[in-house]
């Protein structure tokens, strides 16, 4: 018989992919398919869900197809999503009541500041880890219950089913038959006590969120349910799920207190595993669940940088300064410096350490001669300059002696970020073989609930440096340019 394969459906921001592991945890095949985005108003971020379940369906096929495997060799279906990503449906019909308000999505600040001027933020971040700001799901559900015509009353009635897109493709999978989710993407929703491991009724009461519209929250590695056999001529397991920033730390072999992962994608995410009890930060960082196997609970901290590689499409698609998002290494070579250009991309605000909802971009430091390889210069630095501020904070809260950062996803393949990074974080930075490591953390846990892997010695075996990048530059020219982050940063915020 053939090895075992895992199908790890990877449903991001910009777009879905399959990609299929062999028992080695080698990828052994991609499909994809961009998306819509969809900007209704100033600082709103939709996503049509109809989309997003056409696309998953489709890539799962293709992938199949393209890796040349027979579907009965497919051990199981793990999934990781994009967090915090809100969606209610119909139970009787699966019919999506609104479009997805997505991660990214401003619309309940102002509801946050008036929780926030109600007293109630420390009982927040007391049971959940999390500050209160629009990113999170709790607010943008309650915004969905009010503003759909009859969804309010339609969700006290027990009709109506509100998951994380984990949750939604999960029940599309299943033909309806499962509603649930686990603790990673739970504990992202300012409803889940991640002490007690389940969801609160005094946080519920205070967003106004019937429990009625809630799933049942399990392992992350967990047999959920099994696929319609329509979807590729056989039911087959989905045993996996997790948000993506906890899926790329599971995938990344992070399983040690210390041990960091940043994640470039959309945006960037730094978690650091802190081990089975929970840190309150002192540096408004975030605690959250990174995952939870056999009913034990490892944590992490974890910081949040809204615009990585969105900065990077915006000098693409915005101001057409580049072809490709890889051009952008070989504009930041061809300058010597960078010229005192520095770009904040608070295209949606600040995240972690400013939690700053209302921040907006800015370049500053221009002049006649700055060009367009400043302003990619720029850009990346900016990824750096922010990786930094997180890992520092994490480091005060946590572990001062944090190893090695490990860093994964689209942006982790340029070499000139990669050594700016351990630059200017005065750290070794290391990159995998493989950097899809978000799907394959899905992949890990699928294949832990279904005895791909036997246990978590046999994954971390599987894990090697494609590269390490050793700090190179001179301490006195690190300290200007991070100076000059500081003060453009707080230019940002005036």
């Amino acid at each position: 018989m053939q090895p075992p394969y895992i199908l790890a459906l990877d449903q991001g921001t910009t777009s879905t992919r399959c990609i299929v592991f062999d028992a080695a945890a080698r990828p052994i095949a991609v499909a994809q398919r961009e998306f819509a985005q969809h900007y209704p108003a100033s600082g709103w971020v939709e996503h049509d869900l109809e989309d997003i379940w056409q696309d998953a369906v489709t890539v799962l096929r293709d992938a199949v197809a393209k890796a040349g495997i027979d579907v009965a060799e497919v051990a199981a279906i793990g999934i990781t999503n994009q967090r915090e990503t809100v969606a209610v449906w119909d139970r009787a019909t699966g019919k999506p009541v609104h479009r997805a308000i997505v991660w990214q999505d401003r619309r309940t600040a102002e509801t946050c500041a008036r929780l926030k001027a109600d007293g109630v933020e420390p009982l927040f971040a007391a049971k959940t880890g999390l500050l209160l700001d629009p990113y999170f799901s709790g607010t943008k559900l309650a915004w969905i219950l009010d503003e759909v015509a009859g969804a309010r009353a339609a969700a006290e009635r027990g009709e109506l089913a509100f998951g994380t897109i984990d949750c939604f493709l999960l029940s599309r999978l299943t033909r309806g038959k499962v509603h649930a989710t686990d603790p990673s993407n739970a504990s992202r929703t300012l409803m889940f006590d991640i002490g007690a491991q389940q969801w609160d009724e005094a946080l519920l009461k205070l967003l106004r969120v019937p429990a009625s519209v809630l799933p049942e929250v399990h392992d992350n590695a967990h047999i959920f349910g099994e696929s319609d056999p329509a979807i590729l001529g056989r039911a087959i397991p989905i045993a996996g799920m997790a948000g993506d920033q906890q899926a790329a730390l599971f995938g990344q072999a992070c399983f040690r207190p210390g041990m960091t992962k940043s994640t470039y994608g959309t945006g960037a995410f730094a978690l650091m595993n802190i081990g089975n009890k929970p840190i309150a930060s002192r540096n408004r960082m975030l605690t959250t669940v990174a995952y939870r196997l056999n009913g034990e609970t490892t944590y992490a901290l974890e910081g949040a940088i809204f615009i990585a590689g969105a900065a990077v499409k915006w000098l693409r698609d915005g101001l057409k300064i580049i072809t490709h998002a890889s051009d952008t290494h070989d504009m930041a070579l061809r300058v010597p410096d960078n010229h005192g250009v520095y770009m904040v991309p608070a295209f949606v605000g600040l995240g972690a350490p400013h939690w700053n909802p209302d921040a907006r971009g800015l370049i500053c430091g221009l002049t006649l001669d700055a060009s367009a390889a400043h302003l990619a210069r720029a850009a990346l630095e900016s990824v750096a300059y922010q990786t930094l501020d997180l890992i520092n904070a994490m480091r005060e809260d946590a572990n001062p002696d944090a190893p090695a950062l490990r860093i994964d996803g689209g942006m982790a393949a340029n070499d000139w970020l990669g050594q700016f990074l351990a630059d200017v974080l005065v750290a070794p930075v290391e990159r995998p073989v493989s950097v899809e490591t978000t799907a394959l953390g899905a992949a890990f846990l699928a294949g832990l609930a279904t005895g791909v892997w036997s246990d978590i010695a046999a994954l971390e075996a599987t894990w090697a440096a494609d590269r390490q990048f050793s700090p190179q530059m001179d301490a006195g020219l690190r300290g200007g340019l991070v100076a000059g982050w500081h003060k453009a940063v707080a230019r940002t915020l005036l």
